[in-house]
C-alpha cells in the first residue's frame, strides 16, 4: 500500500530522536541518550522483542560502555561464566575436540581493561537493555514514510496492533532498522561489500548435551554438522547451518538429531526455527542531512568474530554524544558529520576482518569434511585452523581503534594508522585513541571518570581550574604521578577526554593562555562560540 498521501489520524508527536529499531543498537542508544537529557521515542515493528538468540558476544568495549550505563554487572550476572569464552571444533558434538580456541578478552580477565566480555544470547540481553531507560518504546510499529525538512524529519507510522498511523516530528532520526534498512533503502543508500554471503538457520531446540559438553565448556562448538551453543546457563541449545532447499518440508527435530552425530541417540525437542541471511557490507554514508545510520544499518558483519553487535553498540556510544551537545546547543550541527568520519572506516577494518574469519572458518570445516570422507582421519595440525591471533584475538579492533576528525585535537603525533594485525593492542594516550584503563583506586578505572561530560585528566589541576568551560559540561580529575608516568603525560600536562572516552586533546605543560581549555572544547564540538 501506498502511503505518500495517506493521512495519519493524529496530530503529530513531537520528540528530539526517533530510534527506529528496537535491537540492541537501538536500545542503547535509547539508554545513553536518555542520561544527555534526550527525548527519544523507539519503535520496533515486531510486536516485541526477539525471541531468537542471534548475537552472542559482547566483546570488553561494549562492556566498558555497558559499565558506563550501570548495567555491566547485570548483564555478567545472566551471562555465561568465562570458561564459555572459547570455541571448540569437532567432528561431532560427541568427539574430542581436534581443535579449540580462546576468546580473548572474554574467557579471561585482561589488563587492559576494568571488565572482562561475556557471552551471553542477544535475547538475554535485549531485556535488560530496554530496562535501562524510561523513554517512550513502541512494539509493532513499522515506519513507513519520511520526509526530511530544514528544522526536522516527519516520519509516518503505522501501528499494526492498533491500527491507523500517526505522525512524528523528530529533530533527528536514528536508523538501527537492520541489515535491510527501510531508511537506508528509501534515502537511496548504497553499500559496498560482498553483499549476501550466505543462508543459515536457527533452529532453538532443548536436549540434554551434557555429557559432551559440560567437562568441556564453550561458547560455540562448531561440528562438521554445523554449530552448536549454548543459550543460557540454565540451558537450552541453538543449532547454526545451512539453510536446506526445502524448508517446508524439513523435519527440524530429525535435521538436529542427524547434525549431533549417529552415536548421540538424542532428539531435539525443536521450540523455534529461524532463517537468515548471512551479509557482509558497509554503507557508502551514514548520515543523511537529520537521518544517521548505525548497527546492521550501517554495516552488515558477518558472525564469525563476534564484532558486529558491538561495532553497532560503538556507533551509538560515538553518536550519543553528539547529537545531545547539538541538541542541547553546546555542539555545532557539523560535529554530527564527524560521526561518518570517525565510524566507517571502522566499520570498513570490522568487515574486512569478519570476512576473513569467515572464510577461514568455513574452508577448515570443508577440508575437515573431505579428509573424513576419505578416510584419512587427518590430524589436527593438518588442517589450517583459524585460531592465530586474527580470529578471536582482536583486541585491536576491540579497543585500539584511533579515531582522526575534527573532533579530535591533533598535539603534532598523528594517530598510527590502523593495524593490519588486530589483534595488537597498545595502550596510547594520544589524541583519537580510546583513553587507557588505568586503575585510579582497587575499584575505580579512568574510565570510571567519564560520564556525561567531558573530563579533563591532570596532575596539576589548579590553572585549568581557573578557566572557563562554560556551556560545556566538563570535570576535571586529578592524576596520581604513576598514572600520570604511565601515559607519558609531563607532570603539568592534561588530557581533555570526549564522554565517549576518545582522547580529545592533549597538552605537555600549563595552558598557554586563558582561553586554551575555551577553544579546545569549541574546536572538538564545532561550535564557533565567541570567548
Amino acid at each position: 500500500m501506498s502511503v505518500a498521501n495517506t493521512e495519519a489520524n493524529t496530530e503529530a508527536t513531537e520528540v528530539d530522536v526517533l530510534i527506529v529499531g528496537g535491537g540492541p543498537v537501538g536500545l542503547t542508544a535509547r539508554a545513553l541518550l536518555e542520561r544527555w537529557g534526550v527525548r527519544t521515542l523507539l519503535v520496533e515493528k515486531h510486536r516485541e522483542l526477539s525471541p531468537f538468540p542471534r548475537s552472542r558476544l559482547v566483546n570488553a568495549r561494549s562492556m566498558e560502555i555497558f559499565r558506563q550505563l550501570g548495567l555491566d554487572a547485570e548483564i555478567a550476572a545472566r551471562a555465561f561464566a568465562p570458561k564459555f569464552g572459547r570455541v571448540r571444533f569437532r567432528d561431532t558434538l560427541y568427539d574430542g575436540d581436534f581443535a579449540t580456541a580462546a576468546m580473548v578478552g572474554v574467557n579471561a580477565p585482561i589488563p587492559e581493561s576494568p571488565v572482562i566480555g561475556v557471552v551471553t544470547s542477544q535475547d538475554r540481553l535485549e531485556p535488560t537493555l530496554l530496562a535501562a531507560a524510561d523513554g517512550q518504546v513502541r512494539f509493532g510499529v513499522e515506519l513507513v514514510d519520511l520526509t526530511e525538512g530544514p528544522e526536522c524529519v516527519t516520519a509516518v507510522l503505522a501501528d499494526h496492533r492498533r491500527g491507523g498511523q500517526t505522525r512524528v516530528r523528530a529533530r533527528y532520526v536514528l536508523a538501527a532498522d537492520g541489515a535491510n534498512s527501510t531508511i537506508r533503502q528509501r534515502l537511496g543508500i548504497a553499500t559496498d561489500g560482498p553483499g549476501a554471503m550466505a543462508g543459515f538457520t536457527t533452529v532453538v531446540f532443548d536436549a540434554d548435551l551434557g555429557r559432551w559438553s559440560a567437562e568441556q565448556p564453550a561458547g560455540l562448538y562448531f561440528t562438521s554438522h554445523g554449530a552448536f551453543a549454548p543459550l543460557y546457563p540454565e540451558g537450552g541449545w541453538a543449532w547454526l547451518g545451512p539453510t536446506p532447499e526445502d524448508t517446508g518440508s524439513t523435519d527440524w527435530s530429525d535435521l538436529v538429531s542427524r547434525a549431533l552425530g549417529p552415536k548421540a541417540d538424542v532428539r531435539a525437542d525443536v521450540l523455534r526455527v529461524q532463517h537468515w541471511v548471512m551479509n557482509a557490507f558497509v554503507a557508502e554514508r551514514l548520515r543523511h542531512g537529520r537521518i544517521l545510520l548505525a548497527g546492521d544499518a550501517a554495516h552488515a558483519i558477518p558472525v564469525f568474530g563476534g564484532m558486529g553487535m558491538n561495532a553497532g553498540v560503538a556507533d551509538a556510544h560515538n553518536l550519543g554524544w553528539k547529537l545531545a551537545g547539538v541538541l542541547h546547543g553546546w555542539a555545532g550541527p557539523g560535529v554530527l558529520d564527524t560521526y561518518e568520519t570517525e565510524r566507517l572506516p571502522v566499520a570498513h577494518l570490522t568487515l574486512g576482518q569478519a570476512v576473513a574469519n569467515t572464510h577461514l572458518a568455513l574452508r577448515v570445516q570443508s577440508r575437515r569434511r573431505e579428509q573424513l570422507q576419505a578416510g584419512r582421519g587427518a590430524a589436527a595440525d593438518q588442517v589450517e585452523l583459524p585460531w592465530a591471533e586474527r580470529f578471536f584475538a582482536q583486541l585491536g579492533l576491540v579497543l585500539g581503534v584511533a579515531y582522526r576528525s575534527e573532533a579530535v585535537l591533533s598535539d603534532g603525533v598523528a594517530p598510527p594508522e590502523p593495524s593490519d594485525t588486530p589483534a595488537d593492542y597498545v595502550p596510547t594516550a594520544e589524541p583519537g585513541h580510546r583513553m587507557p584503563h588505568l586503575w585510579l583506586t582497587p575499584e575505580r578505572s579512568t574510565l570510571d571518570t567519564l560520564g556525561e561530560w567531558f573530563t579533563l585528566l591532570t596532575a596539576d589541576p589548579t590553572p585549568w581550574e581557573r578557566q572557563s568551560a562554560a556551556p560545556w559540561p566538563l570535570r576535571i580529575e586529578t592524576l596520581a604521578d604513576e598514572h600520570r608516568d604511565a601515559w607519558n603525560l609531563p607532570p603539568h600536562g592534561a588530557l581533555l577526554i570526549r564522554p565517549d572516552g576518545h582522547v580529545g586533546a592533549r597538552w605537555h605543560d600549563r595552558p598557554p593562555n586563558g582561553h586554551t581549555l575555551h577553544d579546545a572544547l569549541d574546536a572538538i564540538t564545532g561550535t564557533n562560540r565567541p570567548r
